[in-house]
């Protein structure tokens, strides 16, 4: 495979790797260790000094790992990457990489529950402020811009809200003051391309669609190698002053032998050796598993998710549906815009029993798992207001999309009819809490 390859169907089998050389495996092998042998204390000095690229200690790289990076950054037309033991560290970690104690980031309020929690409490104790803007006005990220922002931060479709974020509209504002746009791509995997519409860094949770089996924890932050660092350096101190932490490095200086990759190169070196959220070998494999399925799987999730938005549309007991396709004016021509590969397997809906009328619906699924997770290949679903987002004020929660009475489904790839018929039973039983009421 060429660089010039971007066809994701071909990309996720084929990026970073074709067979072992040693034994000709065509499978990527689990590399099971600890440490790497080097080849002298020359070559030593060299993977320490930043010299050269390669293996030094799995908490900080691993070669099964480098394969999942390698075919993420293809996927997504990014320089390099770095995976994570988590989604959650993935959100961390690419804050941390660019913001300090005193400085802050502005933040679209669209976002997952866990997200908004760690964004307005634990970066808050660590010293770094977020300031939650509605995207519904892209112009709301100028506005609460101010000398200390070091990042915007969204969701290209946000859990539970599915409201498509204006990718290219805030980049290009955050470009202007030398503010890069950090995009959580979890839910939209090969339907969008953010570094296409101006996003400089992208994470992910892999533990959803990429994975796809809901067998393994794990996170992803790519480095689109599109954004000058240099440009502001007032604006961006952590990859334009000495770092005390590396020898006084100036990463921005120091990554330019080796790629435009100085964001991901300082997450790596700095922040993964000194956090040590590193994925494991095992779980990286099975990822891989995943990904190698991901555009066939993400096409059957969006086609039944359709047919289940449509069906909940014109069912009694539901009083709204939340997704893209129901969506019209700005927010459909957003969805149109940034989701070219489909609307995504993500359906919302309303109950109009409300609370009550939503834990019935969840009780009486049969089909369907109730589980905390979005993207597997089984059908999922979930009561954020008692669940997910339930440590969120009754404020918050609505800031975010969730409502007593809302359901979140993340529609699997089991025959629609027996999607249909499960939604069917649950539904009727949700209807009498209503028809009680």
């Amino acid at each position: 495979m060429t660089e010039s390859t971007v066809n994701p169907e071909t990309a996720v089998l084929h990026a970073g790797y074709r067979s072992d050389p040693a034994t000709g495996a065509v499978a990527v092998p689990i590399y099971q260790t600890t440490s790497y042998q080097f080849d002298s204390t020359e070559h030593a000095a060299n993977l320490f000094g930043l010299k050269e690229l390669g293996n030094i200690y799995t908490r900080i790289m691993n070669p099964t790992c480098d394969v999942l990076e390698q075919r993420i950054s293809a996927l997504d037309g990014g320089a390099a990457a770095m995976a994570v033991s988590s989604g959650q560290a993935a959100s961390l970690m690419a804050i941390q990489n660019v913001a300090r104690a005193g400085d802050n980031i502005v933040s679209s309020t669209d976002l997952y529950g866990g997200t908004w929690n760690l964004f307005a409490n634990t970066l808050k104790d660590q010293g770094i402020e977020t300031r939650f803007v509605d995207p519904e006005d892209p112009e709301g990220f100028r506005r609460a811009t101010d000398d200390r922002t070091r990042a915007y931060y969204a969701e290209t479709l946000p859990n539970p809200k599915l409201t498509v974020f204006p990718i290219k509209e805030v980049a290009d504002i955050g470009r202007e003051f030398g503010i890069p746009l950090i995009v959580d791509n979890t839910a939209a995997p090969v339907l969008c391309r953010p570094f296409d519409h101006g996003a400089a860094v992208i994470v992910y949770s892999t533990t959803k669609y990429i994975g796809g089996h809901g067998n393994s924890i794990g996170g992803l932050i790519v480095d689109g190698g599109n954004f000058d660092w240099e440009a502001h350096p007032d604006r961006q101190p952590a990859l334009n002053t000495p770092d005390p932490s590396y020898h006084g490095a100036v990463w921005a200086q120091a990554a330019k032998p080796l790629g435009p990759i100085a964001y991901i190169l300082k997450a790596r070196v700095t922040l993964q050796r000194d956090i040590g959220a590193a994925l494991s070998p095992f779980n990286a494999f099975l990822i891989l598993q995943g990904l190698e399925t991901l555009p066939l799987r993400i096409r059957e999730h969006t086609r039944n998710a359709q047919v289940v938005a449509d069906f909940l549309a014109g069912h009694d007991a539901v009083t709204n549906v939340i997704h893209p396709s129901q969506f019209e004016g700005e927010q459909r021509r957003r969805a149109d815009t940034y989701l070219n590969g489909g609307l995504g397997g993500l359906v919302g809906f309303e109950l109009a029993g409300g609370r009550e009328a939503g834990r019935r619906f969840i009780d009486s699924l049969e089909l369907l798992y109730h589980v905390a997770n979005i993207g597997d290949a089984r059908s999922l679903a979930i009561h954020p207001a008692t669940t997910t987002h339930s440590q969120l004020s009754p404020e918050d929660q609505l800031a975010t999309g969730v409502s007593d009475g809302y359901v979140r489904l993340s529609v699997g790839i089991e025959h629609i009819d027996d999607i249909i018929g499960d939604l069917t039973r649950a539904l009727d039983a949700a209807g009498k809490v209503s028809a009680a009421a």
